[in-house]
């Protein structure tokens, strides 16, 4: 397994079980913002005015990008989709990676089209063991927040 992502694992690990004051485990967007491994989707998130859907009721379930998936998109493409011209596009790229629900790894088998907040669909599927989503892989999944769930994966999902 790959340094980072047993890194990751172990971090986020730690993170799911941690609960906060009240007796409630973090939301979606402080489940990311303590894990570390998400400063970029953070931003992103922040720069499409969707942190407070994130951290509404839900639930929600969440493909993730790592930092390391989205520096695997061209550094350009990027800067300019942070821009707050082209919030729209963000906006829909980010929403196509939630699911409304909260969809476990041990509620997939086969293969299965999910409709995502942005109306668009996403294929899942289980194979040897393994859970994809589109052609991302999910490298560490079921990471429970207080309004859903947060499986994390290699690809930044481009509708």
């Amino acid at each position: 397994m790959n340094k980072f992502y047993l890194v990751f694992i172990i971090s986020f690990l730690s993170f799911a079980g941690i609960s906060k004051a009240d007796g409630h485990k973090p939301d979606i967007v402080e489940t990311a913002v303590a894990a570390g491994s998400f400063n970029t989707l953070v931003k992103a998130v922040t720069a499409a005015e969707l942190v407070q859907t994130l951290k509404g009721k839900g639930p929600f379930t969440v493909f993730a990008p790592s930092d390391e998936a989205f520096s695997a998109l061209d550094s350009d493409l990027l800067a300019d989709l942070l821009k707050p011209e082209n919030k729209n596009t963000l906006t829909g790229i980010l929403t196509f990676h939630v699911l409304s629900g909260k969809v476990m790894s041990t509620d997939i088998s086969g293969v299965i089209e999910a409709a995502t907040v942005n109306g668009q669909k996403l294929t899942v599927k289980k194979s040897y063991g393994n859970v994809f989503v589109n052609d991302a892989q999910v490298v560490s999944a079921d990471i429970e927040a207080d309004n859903g769930v947060i499986h994390v994966i290699n690809k930044v999902l481009i509708p």
